[in-house]
């Protein structure tokens, strides 16, 4: 009988299955040139540790990753979950994108099996390419059995992190991902898998309220960046294009300019949800009586990517303000 878990390998391309032209060539490469077939030739260990199943998805940049494909991919995570022979997923995906995928399963996905997300920072071509190395510690974890409960996790460079409090740091450095307020969960040495914590904080999966399984579209929401002498434009262009939310970038965690901030109270009037994040890489951005005054939302510790994710699952169910702030409070 064989007793090696059986994980699901699911391709959606990136840097992970990108080809330059030379073993140097670490940018300007195509993403998506290589088949998650031909990706797992380079990690044959991975049959000594698990039934491998496999299939491509996508093979795409991470940034034609849409909301259609959001809800797809998720879907699709679902069902292959209720497989009783499927113990875990991992998915290999593109990097600049990655830790918005990963929230959003991290929201949605109705199972506590290890869902685990990889990618790499130099493409498959690369000398010392990273990808191998991740979607081999990505499938220790996803075989772990401390990994069931804890939400969607993401694996870099030896270490694990919670969808909730990872983030890409760095444009081209392999250790990018970085958890810098919360720290990592975890790691991998020697071939061992290592949990720091049993928990984590914030509810995901099973806990949320989020279920996308009859969903066939989310709500439009925009992310405005601040800076100074920021203009009002911007948002009166979001407003004329249907925008439902806008997630404010703000230049600290408070401070938006008067010009900007007199767009924002018209999106208000028109009722565009609006939610105060920071442009910052850490901190928390907490509610003040200028929230109260002008019905702001706060994204708390959510930088403005990962709130525009929450903000699009929770316009699928409200507009009450009230009730967003709580997602925000939670998720």
């Amino acid at each position: 009988m064989n007793s090696k878990p059986t994980i699901k390998i699911i391709g959606t391309g990136g840097t992970i299955a990108g080809a330059g032209t030379s073993s140097t060539m670490t940018t300007g490469y195509q993403p998506g040139a290589l088949s998650i077939d031909e990706l797992l030739k380079e990690v044959p260990d991975l049959a000594n540790i698990a039934n491998i199943k496999v299939e491509q998805l996508f093979n795409i940049d991470s940034v034609d990753i849409t909301t259609e494909r959001l809800l797809t991919l998720s879907k699709y995570i679902n069902d292959i979950l209720l497989d009783e022979e499927v113990d875990g997923v991992v998915i290999t995906h593109g990097t600049d994108t990655l830790e918005e995928t990963a929230y959003f399963l991290h929201l949605v996905i109705k199972s506590r099996k290890p869902v685990v997300i990889v990618g790499a920072v130099r493409p498959a071509t690369a000398i010392s390419a990273d990808g191998p190395l991740n979607i081999y510690n990505g499938v220790k974890v996803a075989c772990n059995q401390e990994a069931h409960g804890k939400g969607v996790l993401v694996v870099f460079n030896d270490r694990i992190g919670s969808a909730r409090y990872i983030t890409k740091m760095n444009a081209t450095a392999v250790d990018s991902f970085k958890a810098l307020e919360q720290g990592y969960i975890g790691s991998i040495v020697g071939g061992e898998v290592y949990f720091y914590y049993k928990d984590i904080t914030y509810l995901h999966t099973t806990e949320t309220i989020f279920d996308v399984s009859s969903i066939s579209k989310l709500p439009k929401v925009s992310i405005i960046y601040t800076h100074q002498g920021a203009e009002r434009y911007l948002y009166d262009a979001a407003v004329q294009a249907d925008t439902t939310g806008i997630i404010v970038a703000t230049a600290g965690g408070y401070t938006i300019s008067k010009e900007a901030e007199s767009g924002i109270h018209d999106a208000l009037k028109k009722g565009v949800i609006i939610i105060r994040s920071s442009r910052l890489s850490t901190g928390i951005v907490s509610r003040t009586k200028m929230d109260q005054q002008y019905e702001y939302i706060v994204a708390e510790s959510l930088n403005p990517q990962k709130a525009r994710i929450l903000l699009m699952l929770a316009l699928s169910l409200t507009n009450d303000k009230d009730e967003i702030q709580k997602f925000f409070n939670m998720y």
